[in-house]
């Protein structure tokens, strides 16, 4: 089948409602929960504002729009390499360099949601990505992971999203061998349903951050507080990611969206 007729399929799918489109983005506002650091380490980013222009009125009388004051890295948002000191030398790891191509791609979906509700410190092992792979096929080069924690259901209350305690936050997430592992298969990015990419309690394990440090460093992709993966397949769905073009930016929210094939 030629290329152009593929594409001619997908939109008379997508028209006919054969293909799903899920929206795997929480929403943006000022009750989002973010990112919070000690303040003896690093400034956090602000706080979400929405301030409203005009709205048909005396500033505006036949249009209503807004300004908005946010950080990079707030909502569900998108890591380029440049956000991570192993990845600053890269010219294309910008929001406004990177190849797009690779940012719509098959997504491989890592159900762990009971495992991660069972301890919310859980950590994705090559044992279980393997046991994944053996039971829903290979991981591919230029494919998304994501790992599907379910923690999108606690993004209306901050609390129980960052869920922490004396000890630092307690979130799940993938161990330094799972990253190096996913990037050994030439991955284009790894994703989850928390704060960031990594798990809570990442700044204490022997490779701090891992998934930070290695994808960044292999100039891949991170994204983050997405939603709704209960929605997708284990394989099948592709998921495009695609960040604001911002002038050298680090990150960006993102309006993630998975095409899912219905039946």
């Amino acid at each position: 089948m030629k290329s152009s007729e593929i594409l001619q399929n997908l939109g008379a799918m997508l028209l006919s409602g054969k293909v799903d489109v899920v929206d795997c983005s929480g929403v943006l506002g000022p009750e989002t929960p973010l990112l919070k650091l000690p303040p003896d380490f690093a400034k956090d980013t602000p706080a979400i504002e929405i301030h409203r222009i005009s709205e048909y009125d005396s500033n505006g009388p036949f249009w209503a729009w807004n300004w908005l004051k946010l950080g990079e890295h707030s909502g569900t948002h998108f890591d380029a390499p440049h956000h991570w000191i192993t990845g600053k030398d890269y010219a294309d790891g910008y929001t406004d360099t990177l190849p797009v191509q690779r940012l719509i791609a098959p997504v491989n979906v890592l159900d762990f949601s009971a495992e991660c509700a069972a301890d919310p410190d859980f950590l994705l092992t090559i044992d279980h990505v393997k046991a994944w792979e053996a039971r829903h096929g290979a991981i591919n080069a230029g494919e998304w992971v994501v790992m599907r924690s379910d923690w999108d259901q606690y993004a209306d209350d901050e609390a129980k999203f960052l869920n922490a305690d004396e000890t630092g936050p307690h979130t799940p997430g993938p161990t330094a061998e799972v990253i190096e592992y996913l990037i050994g298969k030439g991955i284009v990015g790894w994703g989850s349903q928390c704060i960031g990419t990594d798990a809570g309690q990442a700044a204490g394990m022997p490779l701090p951050f891992p998934a930070h440090n290695l994808l960044h460093k292999a100039n891949c992709y991170g994204l983050a507080s997405l939603a709704n993966l209960s929605q997708l397949p284990a394989k099948g769905a592709i998921l495009i990611a695609a960040p604001l073009k911002i002038k050298r930016g680090t990150g960006s929210p993102t309006r993630a969206l998975a095409l899912v094939p219905k039946g």
